[in-house]
C-alpha cells in the first residue's frame, strides 16, 4: 500500500510541476507579447502604467517561485507527519494487543492473564522399572520369503510377516534370540530390528514345530541388553505380568501391555499342519495382558523384570476378550538348549500313522476293527513304517491303542504328549492295543525320529 501511495504522490508532484511550468511559460509569453505590443505601439520610454504592470509581473513571478519550492517541501512535511501519526496510533493500540501476542500477559480488556505452568514430574513405578530392564532385549523379526510373480513367472523375495523375539544370551560374537516357530516358518531370509532401529541379518539356529519355539542368532556388536530368566513354576494366579512386543508390525515396536496371570498349566489344542485336525496340545500360561499378531515371540515378564514366558497365541473371536497365552519359560529352557546344540529337538519315535477312533464311523468300528461296544476312544494305527520300533514290536495296521505305560490314551494328542513328554530315546514303551476284538500287550524299544 505504501508503494502505491508513494508512486501516486510522485505522479502528483510531476503533474503539478508540469502545470507550474506551463503556467509560468504561458504568463511569460503573455508578458513578452504584451511588452512587444507596447514596444511596437509606443515609444521606448515606459509610461507609469507600464512600470506598475512590470512591477506586478515581477512580484507575481517571485510569489509563484516561492510557492513552487514550498509545494515540494510540503510533501516531505506531510509524509513526516503521516509517520508520526502512524507511530502514535500503534503506541495507543499496543496495550490492547498484548494479550493476543504469544507471550502476552493481558487480554483484550487489558486484564492480566496468568501464564500456564507445567510440572515436569518423572514417575517411576515397579512396572516402569521392569520395562526399562528388559525392553532393549525385545526385538522385531521380519520373515522374508521367496514368492513367484504370477505375471512375469520369476521368483522374488518379499516380506511375509513380522514378529517379536527376546535376546537371552551373548556368546563370543553372537547374540541368541528366542522366538516362535511360526514367526520364522518358511523364511528365506530373517531380519532383526533392534531398539535403535539397527537392522541385522539373522541366522536360524534351530526350530521345533511341536513346541512352537525357535532360536536365531545375530552379530552381537550392537547388542547391550539380554533378558534374565525367571521361574514360571512359582507364578501365582493374579500376579502382575507385562507383555512386550511389536503388535501389528514394527510400526508399534516395543509396545507394553499389562495384566495378570489368569491361569497356569493350561493346555490349548492346536492344528499344526492346517488340515483342520488338532495335532497337539500346547502347555501355556493364560494372561489377560493384550497379545496381538506381531506380539508372537515377545517377552512376558514379571514385576521384577524376569522373563517368565514367550508370548505365543491368543483366542481371537468376537465373543472372547483377554485370552492370551505364553509358553512357560521352564518349558522353553530345555528346548532352546537342544536347539542350540542340535538345531532340532530329537524325540523318540514309534513309526506309526495315527487316526482318532472318534473319526471312524460306527459301522467300521464294529465290522472292520471289531471293537467291544464299551471301547469308544483310542488311537487307530493307520500304517506301520517298515523297520520301525512298532514294526519290530509286532504292531499291526488297524490296531487300536488304548493305553501307554499304564496311562489311558483317548486320542492322538494324548499319545503324542506321553511319547514326547514322558519318554526318551532308548526307553522301552509298554502299550495295550485291541486287535480284532482282543486285547494285546506289546513292548517297543524307542528310537530317534522326526515323526510319531
Amino acid at each position: 500500500m505504501s508503494n502505491y501511495n508513494d508512486n501516486e504522490n510522485q505522479n502528483n508532484i510531476h503533474n503539478d510541476s508540469q502545470n507550474d511550468s506551463y503556467n509560468t511559460n504561458h504568463q511569460n509569453n503573455t508578458a513578452n507579447q504584451f511588452n512587444e505590443n507596447l514596444q511596437y505601439s509606443s515609444n521606448p520610454q515606459f509610461s507609469p502604467l507600464q512600470e506598475r504592470l512590470k512591477r506586478e509581473e515581477e512580484e507575481e513571478n517571485k510569489r509563484r517561485a516561492n510557492q513552487k519550492k514550498g509545494h515540494k517541501g510540503g510533501y516531505f512535511v506531510s509524509g513526516l507527519a503521516g509517520v508520526i501519526v502512524g507511530a502514535l496510533i500503534m503506541w495507543l493500540l499496543l496495550p490492547s494487543m498484548v494479550g493476543q501476542l504469544p507471550n502476552g500477559s493481558a487480554n483484550s480488556n487489558g486484564e492480566k492473564i496468568t501464564p500456564i505452568e507445567q510440572t515436569a514430574t518423572q514417575v517411576t513405578t515397579d512396572i516402569t522399572t521392569a520395562v526399562e530392564k528388559v525392553s532393549n532385549a525385545v526385538v522385531g523379526i521380519t520373515n522374508i520369503q521367496e514368492v513367484t510373480d504370477f505375471w512375469n513367472q520369476r521368483s522374488m523375495e518379499r516380506e511375509a510377516g513380522n514378529g517379536s523375539g527376546v535376546i537371552y544370551k551373548i556368546e563370543d560374537d553372537k547374540a541368541y534370540i528366542i522366538t516362535n516357530y511360526h514367526v520364522v516358518e518358511k523364511a528365506k531370509q530373517l531380519e532383526v530390528t533392534l531398539v535403535d532401529g539397527t537392522k541385522e541379518e539373522a541366522t536360524l539356529v534351530g526350530s521345533d514345530i511341536w513346541t512352537d519355539l525357535a532360536v536365531i542368532s545375530i552379530d552381537s556388536k550392537n547388542v547391550d541388553t539380554v533378558a534374565e530368566f525367571g521361574d514360571s513354576e512359582v507364578l501365582k494366579q493374579g500376579e502382575t505380568v507385562i507383555a512386550i512386543g511389536n503388535p501389528l508390525g514394527l510400526d508399534f515396536y516395543g509396545s507394553v501391555t499389562t495384566g495378570v496371570v489368569s491361569g497356569k498349566d493350561r493346555a490349548v489344542p492346536v492344528d499344526l499342519n492346517a488340515d483342520g485336525v488338532q495335532d497337539w496340545e500346547t502347555e501355556v500360561l493364560q494372561t489377560d495382558a493384550a497379545i496381538n499378531p506381531g506380539n508372537s515371540g515377545g517377552a512376558l515378564i514379571n514385576i521384577a523384570g524376569d522373563l517368565i514366558g514367550i508370548n505365543s497365541m491368543k483366542i481371537a473371536e468376537s465373543t472372547v476378550e483377554g485370552l492370551g497365552f505364553a509358553i512357560p519359560i521352564n518349558s522353553v529352557i530345555p528346548i532352546i538348549q537342544e536347539l542350540e546344540k542340535n538345531g532340532e529337538v530329537r524325540r523318540p519315535t514309534m513309526g506309526i500313522g495315527l487316526l482318532d477312533l472318534t473319526e471312524v464311523p460306527a459301522f467300521y468300528q464294529q465290522q472292520t476293527l471289531r471293537l467291544p461296544e464299551e471301547v469308544t476312544t483310542g488311537v487307530v494305527v493307520s500304517e506301520v513304517v517298515k523297520g520301525s520300533p512298532a514294526d519290530r514290536a509286532g504292531v499291526k495296521q488297524y490296531d487300536v491303542i488304548v493305553e501307554m505305560d499304564g496311562e489311558k490314551v483317548e486320542n492322538s494328542i494324548d499319545l503324542r504328549q506321553h511319547l514326547y513328554n514322558e519318554t526318551e530315546i532308548g526307553d522301552t514303551l509298554m502299550i495295550k492295543v485291541y486287535r480284532q476284538g482282543e486285547m494285546v500287550e506289546l513292548e517297543l524299544k524307542l528310537t530317534e525320529g522326526t515323526s510319531v
